[in-house]
C-alpha cells in the first residue's frame, strides 16, 4: 500500500525539462514511482488534475538560525512553509550561531539580536550540539547550515580588525574543520559586517582551502554592492581560483541607482570565470529592497569590539560626530579592509529616506517601525543619524533595517530582471519573520512572486526554468544528492500548485499575508499544507553534508 498517491499530475520535475503528465506514488519518506500507476491502494490519494506538482523549494539563503531553535518555530515558519519552502540553509552572510566559545558567545548574541525571536538559552557551543538541539526539538522542514566565517573569527580574534597571527589563523582553521566534520555544508562570508569586513583576501583563501578539503561550498555576501561591487566580484572569483573551492555569491544585487549598471558586468565576470574552470554561481531575491541589521550603516572602525564597542563610541560626543561625518562623506574604496576604508556605505548609496526600521524590540519604540530614518529624525527633532543612534543605544543594537534601491526601487524592477533570468542564478528569500515588527515580504512571498508575477503574468522565464532555479539548482550547489528533483528514490518534498492562481500577497506595509495558489506542501512524504489548512507537524530532517 502506498502512503500517498498523487493522481493525474502535470509534473514539472525540477530538471528544467518540459512538463509531463504522470501519477506519483510515495512510500514513507520517499518517492516510489513516477508514471502511469494502475491500481494499488493508498492511505491518502490527492487528485491533482489541473495542478502542477514540482519538487519542494530549497531556500539556500535563510537567516532563521534562531527561529529553528525556538519553541515557537511553527508559528514563525508558517509563512515560509505556505510559500512552498521544504528545505532551508542557515548560517549565511558570515553569521552562524555555532561554533561558539566562552569569549565569543556574548559577542555573537549581541550581533544576532535582530534575528532572534526571543531570549534563547544559547546552551550550545560546537556545531554538532546546535544541530542535535534542532533534531531533539524537531523541525517542520529540512534544515542544514553553513559555518559563518564571522563566528570562527570571533572565537580567534573577537571583533578586532587586522590580520590574524599564525596561531589565530590556525585556530580558525581548526574550528572550521570541526564544523565541516560535524555536518556543515561549507563556509559563508559576510564581508560588509564585522568581524568579516576586517579579513583580507589572503585569510579568506586560506580558510576556503579547508572547505575545499571537504568539497564544501563558500558563499559570500561580498564586500560591497555599490562603489566596490565589481572589485568584490573579482575578489570572490580570486577566492575560488586561489583555493580551488566552489564559490557562490549570496543575494546578488547592486545597491543605489548609480550602481545598477554594474549588474551586467558582474554577470559577465562570472561567465568568464566559469570558462576558466572556476565553479561560481549566485542566488537572488525578487524584490528591490533588502533587510539586514541596522548596525550595518556604521563604518568599520566604529564596529571594532562588536556592539559594545559601537555603543561606547556613540556615547562619546566627539567620536559620535566623527562617525556621523564618515557616514555622510566617506566613499567606499578598495581594498576595503585597510584602515580608513569601508566596503559598503549604505547611507551614501541609498540615502536616509530609503532606509526603514523593520523591527525594534521595546513596545515604547514600536511607533517607529515602518518609518524611514529621515522620518524618524523629524519625529524626534534630530538628524537621522542621531535619531537612529539613540534608538540603537536604547535597544542594545537589536534593530533591523529595510533598504530600498536594491537592483531597482519602488518605481522599477528592470535591473532585477537581469538577475532573475540569468542561467547562473537561483532564488532565495534572505528573509525571516521573528513574530514582531515588519518582516521583509520575501519571508511570505518569494517563490509565488516568481511563479505568479514573473512567469505567468510577465512571461519573463518559462515555468520549468523557474522551478529549476528553486529546486535542483540549489540542491546542486549544496550537493544534496536526493532532493530537488521528482525522481524515484528521492525524498518526497513536493509542492502542488495552481499555475493560474499562484501569486504573492505580502507587501512592505502588510508583509504577513499568505500567498494564493499553493494547494499542498509535502515534506518527507507528510502533508504540512492541505488546501489552505496548515498542519503543525515536524516531519523535517536535520541535514548534514555528505549524509
Amino acid at each position: 500500500m502506498y502512503s500517498l498517491l498523487i493522481k493525474n499530475a502535470k509534473i514539472v520535475d525540477g530538471t528544467g525539462n518540459p512538463w509531463f503528465y504522470a501519477d506519483l506514488a510515495v512510500e514513507g519518506e520517499k518517492i516510489l514511482t513516477v508514471g502511469h500507476i494502475r491500481g494499488g491502494e493508498s492511505e491518502k490519494t490527492i487528485e491533482a488534475k489541473g495542478l502542477i506538482v514540482c519538487p519542494g523549494f530549497i531556500d539556500q539563503h535563510s537567516h532563521a538560525d534562531l527561529v529553528f531553535a525556538s519553541d515557537e518555530q511553527l508559528k514563525y515558519l508558517e509563512g515560509r512553509i505556505r510559500q512552498g519552502i521544504t528545505t532551508e540553509i542557515l548560517g549565511n552572510c558570515g553569521i552562524s550561531v555555532a561554533p561558539l566559545s566562552k569569549k565569543s558567545r556574548d559577542l555573537m548574541k549581541a550581533f544576532t539580536g535582530w534575528m532572534a525571536p526571543e531570549d534563547l538559552p544559547w546552551d550550545w557551543e560546537i556545531m554538532a550540539d546546535y544541530l542535535s538541539l534542532l533534531e531533539q526539538n524537531g523541525v517542520p522542514v529540512n534544515v542544514g547550515t553553513l559555518t559563518g566565517h564571522g563566528a570562527v573569527r570571533a572565537i580567534a580574534m573577537g571583533f578586532r580588525s587586522g590580520r590574524p597571527s599564525h596561531d589565530e589563523l590556525e585556530l580558525m582553521r581548526e574550528y572550521l574543520a570541526d564544523t565541516l566534520e560535524q555536518g556543515s555544508f561549507g563556509m559563508s562570508l559576510g564581508l560588509i559586517y564585522a568581524p568579516g569586513m576586517y579579513a583580507d583576501t589572503k585569510e579568506l583563501i586560506e580558510l576556503a582551502k579547508v572547505v575545499k578539503g571537504y568539497n564544501g561550498l563558500v558563499t559570500s555576501h561580498v564586500r560591497g554592492s555599490s562603489e566596490t561591487n565589481l572589485f568584490a566580484e573579482r575578489e570572490l572569483i580570486r577566492i575560488g581560483e586561489g583555493s580551488g573551492c566552489r564559490v557562490h555569491r549570496s543575494h546578488n544585487e547592486a545597491v543605489g541607482r548609480e550602481h545598477w549598471d554594474k549588474i551586467e558586468k558582474s554577470l559577465q565576470m562570472e561567465e568568464g570565470a566559469r570558462k576558466r574552470g572556476i565553479d561560481i554561481a549566485y542566488d537572488m531575491f525578487p524584490y528591490p529592497a533588502a533587510m539586514t541589521m541596522m548596525i550595518a550603516i556604521y563604518p568599520p572602525w566604529a564596529l571594532e569590539g562588536g556592539w559594545e564597542g559601537l555603543a561606547e563610541r556613540l556615547e562619546h560626543a566627539e567620536t559620535r560626530r566623527q562617525i556621523e561625518e564618515d557616514i555622510e562623506e566617506m566613499v567606499p574604496g578598495w581594498p576595503t579592509w585597510k584602515e580608513g576604508s569601508w566596503p559598503h556605505n549604505i547611507v551614501k548609496a541609498t540615502g536616509w529616506e530609503n532606509i526603514y526600521i523593520g523591527y525594534i524590540p521595546s513596545e515604547s519604540n514600536k511607533k517607529y517601525e515602518g518609518l524611514n530614518l529621515r522620518e524618524v529624525g523629524e519625529k524626534v527633532s534630530k538628524s537621522p543619524f542621531d535619531a537612529i543612534s539613540d534608538l540603537l543605544v536604547e535597544e542594545h543594537g537589536a534593530i533591523s533595517q529595510l533598504i530600498f534601491g536594491v537592483s531597482g526601487d519602488k518605481g522599477t524592477d528592470v535591473p532585477l530582471r537581469q538577475l532573475i533570468t540569468h542561467r547562473l542564478g537561483g532564488f532565495a528569500t534572505d528573509a525571516i519573520d521573528i513574530g514582531t515588527g515588519l518582516p521583509h515580504p520575501a519571508a511570505y512571498g518569494t517563490y509565488p512572486r516568481i511563479l505568479g508575477k514573473y512567469v505567468r503574468e510577465e512571461k519573463l522565464l518559462p515555468l520549468e526554468e523557474a522551478v529549476r532555479k528553486m529546486t535542483s539548482f540549489p540542491a546542486n550547489r549544496l550537493e544534496l544528492k536526493d532532493r530537488g528533483l521528482i525522481r524515484e528514490g528521492f525524498f518526497a518534498d513536493l509542492v502542488i500548485l495552481d499555475e493560474e492562481r499562484i501569486i504573492d500577497r505580502a507587501t512592505y506595509d502588510r508583509p504577513r499575508q499568505f500567498p494564493e495558489g499553493i494547494e499542498y506542501v509535502i515534506v518527507n512524504g507528510q502533508i504540512l499544507v492541505e488546501k489552505g489548512e496548515f498542519h503543525p507537524i515536524k516531519p523535517g530532517r536535520v541535514l548534514r553534508r555528505g549524509k
